[in-house]
C-alpha cells in the first residue's frame, strides 16, 4: 500500500506559501502549452502502441518525480505527500456519447505499464457509467482528453472549498504546425498555488517535453481495444 507521509509544517519550506495561498488567498491556476510529439508519435507507431496510454504514462512518470504534484490532504484533514501516484483517466463511449473514469497501476517500465493498461481496458473498457473501474485509489490524479478540438487555453472550475491540491491534466487534439511541420498537442495543467508555483510547473513541462523526445520502447503489441480517446 502506498504511504501517505504527513508534513511537519514547522519545518516545511512551503509553510508560509501554503498558508498564504490556502488560508488567506486560496487559489489555483492553469497553464496551457503545446508539446511537440513528433518523435513520441513515431515511437508509439513503431511499437504498435496507441498514443493515449503512452501519454498517460509520460504524465505519471513526471508526476512521480516531484513532491509538489503528490501533495494532498487526507481524510483527517492532514496535509502530506503520497509516496507514489497512479493515473485516473477518462475513456469515451462512442455509441452513448458518454465517458467513464478508469484507473490503472503505474510502473516506471513502459512495457509493464502498457500491459497493465491493456488488461484494464479489456476488463473495464466497455463498462459504462461515470466509474468504469471501481475502487479508485486515493493516491490517483485525474487525466482527461478533448480529442475533438485543439485549444490554446482551457480552465476547469471546481466548485468545492478550493482545497483540492492534486494536479489536473487535460489533453487536446493534436495538429500539424504549418510553420514547422511538427506534430503538436495542447496540454492544460491545473494546480493549486498553495503547493505549486510557476517554477515547479515550468520544470514539469520542460521535463515532460524531454521525456516525449527521448522515450524508448522496445515492445510490440497487436491491435489494441479502441476504447480510448486517442
Amino acid at each position: 500500500m502506498t504511504k501517505f507521509i504527513n508534513i511537519d509544517k514547522s519545518t516545511w519550506k512551503r509553510t508560509q506559501y501554503f498558508d498564504h495561498y490556502f488560508n488567506k488567498l486560496r487559489c489555483s491556476y492553469s497553464m496551457t502549452v503545446n508539446l511537440d510529439i513528433t518523435k513520441f508519435k513515431s515511437t508509439a507507431d513503431t511499437n504498435g502502441i496507441k498514443l493515449y496510454p503512452l501519454l498517460i504514462y509520460a504524465l505519471t512518470n513526471i508526476v512521480n518525480r516531484h513532491e509538489e504534484f503528490r501533495t494532498d490532504i487526507d481524510s483527517n484533514g492532514e496535509i502530506g505527500i503520497w509516496e507514489s501516484m497512479l493515473p485516473s483517466f477518462t475513456i469515451f463511449h462512442k455509441e452513448s456519447e458518454t465517458f467513464s473514469q478508469m484507473w490503472t497501476e503505474y510502473d516506471s517500465d513502459v512495457a509493464t505499464f502498457i500491459s497493465t493498461f491493456n488488461d484494464d481496458m479489456r476488463l473495464f473498457g466497455n463498462c459504462e457509467g461515470i466509474i468504469a473501474k471501481p475502487d479508485t485509489p486515493k493516491n490517483s490524479f485525474p487525466i482527461s482528453s478533448i480529442p475533438w478540438s485543439t485549444f490554446t487555453s482551457f480552465n476547469l472550475n471546481i466548485f468545492e472549498d478550493g482545497s483540492y491540491l492534486l494536479p489536473i491534466f487535460t489533453w487536446g487534439k493534436s495538429y500539424i504546425d504549418p510553420s514547422t511541420s511538427k506534430l503538436l498537442i495542447p496540454l492544460s495543467v491545473q494546480v493549486h498555488h498553495a503547493v505549486c508555483d510557476g517554477f515547479h510547473l515550468s520544470r514539469f513541462i520542460n521535463e515532460l517535453q524531454e521525456l516525449l523526445d527521448n522515450i524508448k520502447c522496445k515492445i510490440k503489441y497487436g491491435k489494441q481495444t479502441d476504447s480510448s480517446y486517442l
